[in-house]
């Protein structure tokens, strides 16, 4: 790369990334807001994984000789 490259690719990145104000921290603390999203939608199994785990329990209930390969798989 000659200098007139390494200048307008120092110039292309001074545009992309916009300088920082001299204070990088965050304005505010985020973990209290996302405690409080979480605590608005708890989690929950949809139903497609408790198909899962019925028919995870129904091949293991069927066939116990595939536990062994089941737990190998884990």
């Amino acid at each position: 790369m000659n200098e007139q490259e390494q200048d307008r690719l120092k110039q292309i990145l001074q545009e992309a990334v916009p300088p920082m104000d001299g204070n990088p921290e965050l304005g505010r603390d985020l973990w209290p807001a996302m405690l409080r999203r979480l605590d608005e939608n708890p989690a929950a199994l949809p139903w497609f994984d408790w198909a899962l785990l019925a028919g995870l329990a129904g091949v293991v209930a069927f066939f116990p000789a595939s536990i062994p390969l089941l737990l190998y798989c884990i």
